[in-house]
């Protein structure tokens, strides 16, 4: 790999000495570790390649798990505080009958903490907010040049000349090219058999109590925002590839419109414009590390996995506050890269793979074993709410490594 024609050095002042961290993609990972870096003694900046931070029109559901993450940077309380769900909710078969109910309190109880479904926007204009002024550079094509080693820095190269850093973090998605050019020879993400519509409406006139539904290969999930609007997603087993080339709300008609209320409202109320549709991929094959030289992967370009236990933007903003943690600026880099991989990778590797059963389970289309795992849903739902929540507290119930960076700071009284 090429070394560095020319190094963007910046003016000299306070926190100059700093080591330099370079993050590629401005996305939630991104964001979330250049916070935490930053607080941990780097001095950071974010490379997104596109214009602006306008991040994709849906929602995305914060479980205790990354909220405590996000305690470590002062900012867990202010994303509870986003919180819409209060009542009662579940899951649903396509005919309308509830499977399981559930209230958030026991959610909260059972998990140590709330569930917050919140607008991707929200939560990308919160971690900005935290980030250093000058931290944020849009606009800007990166890719990684050399990943560097303990004699030498990495090089991240622009269109403006190249960059030195002594961390570069890789959190340019699912299609990641610092994967690639860490990982050559590594696999691509593999298509799940399914993809995912989403869509955020007004409120119908109807109230509704929050579900997702498990119907005949697919799934269809209703929630409630903070602001009044409705985050809805739905899910169906097609090839790869498609689009419906009448439009994706007809799409969504054809599919979903005979399941139960609220769903056909939901789709009426729907601008075709705001419908967003994208094959779903994962890391079927997982990495053994998440590390090279001095780069380290965090989010989807590490572990991308299916959204069937809504934990992708979680385990990014895990994987931010573990990279920090380990990362220690004034510590030995390579030894710090290798924990952070030996702490997220097991972790990762097994709730992609819980992930993939997941959706397995919620895309039959075998009426016959639709019909039983219906039953033995509900069976065990008979037996005691709590028996279906402990199959995800393994996951809700994880604490980070290091006490708040933030606590008592401005950061976090903001």
């Amino acid at each position: 790999m090429a070394h560095p024609r020319q190094e963007h050095r910046p003016q000299q002042g306070p926190g100059s000495r700093k080591p330099r961290a370079i993050v590629i993609g401005g996305g939630i990972g991104g964001l979330t570790s250049a916070i935490a870096l930053h607080l941990s003694g780097w001095r950071v900046t974010v490379l997104e390649r596109a214009a602006t931070l306008e991040p994709v029109g849906s929602g995305i559901g914060l479980a205790p798990n990354s909220q405590r993450a996000l305690d470590v940077l002062g900012l867990g309380d202010r994303v509870r505080s986003l919180a819409a769900w209060e009542g009662d909710g579940g899951m649903r078969a396509q005919n309308g009958r509830w499977l399981v109910r559930m209230s958030a309190s026991a959610a909260a109880a059972e998990f140590g903490g709330s569930l917050v479904l919140l607008h991707r926007a929200n939560l990308v204009d919160l971690l900005v907010s935290a980030l250093p002024a000058d931290a944020l550079r849009t606009g800007v094509r990166a890719e990684l040049a050399d990943p560097g080693a303990a004699d030498r820095r990495a090089v991240v190269r622009t269109d403006d000349g190249d960059i030195e850093a002594d961390l570069v973090v890789g959190a340019d998605g699912i299609n990641s090219a610092v994967r690639s050019a860490l990982f050559p020879a590594h696999p691509q993400p593999a298509y799940t058999g399914f993809t995912a519509w989403r869509l955020i409406v007004p409120a119908p006139d109807r109230p509704f109590e929050p579900h997702e539904t498990w119907g005949r290969g697919g799934v269809w999930g209703t929630h409630p925002l903070k602001d009044g609007r409705i985050y809805a997603y739905a899910t169906a087993t097609v090839p790869a590839g498609g689009h419906s080339p009448d439009g994706e709300k007809t799409e969504l008609e054809r599919r979903f419109a005979d399941w139960h209320d609220p769903i056909p409202a939901i789709i009426a109320a729907a601008r075709p414009e705001d419908i967003l549709r994208n094959d779903v991929r994962h890391m079927s094959t997982p990495l053994t590390h998440y590390h090279r030289g001095r780069v380290a992967l965090v989010g989807d370009a590490a572990h991308a996995m299916a959204p069937t236990l809504a934990q992708g933007g979680n385990q990014a903003i895990e994987d931010a506050v573990v990279l920090a943690h380990h990362a220690d600026p004034a510590a030995d880099l390579a030894a710090g890269l290798a924990g952070y991989s030996a702490a997220r990778v097991p972790r990762t590797t097994a709730i992609v793979r819980q992930a993939a059963r997941a959706a397995r389970m919620n895309h039959l289309t075998n009426a016959p074993l639709i019909a039983v795992r219906n039953e033995l849903i509900a069976a065990a739902a008979r037996l005691g709410p709590n028996l279906i929540l402990r199959s995800f507290a393994s996951i809700a119930d994880w604490r980070p490594p290091q006490q708040p960076y933030a606590a008592g700071t401005e950061l976090a009284r903001r």
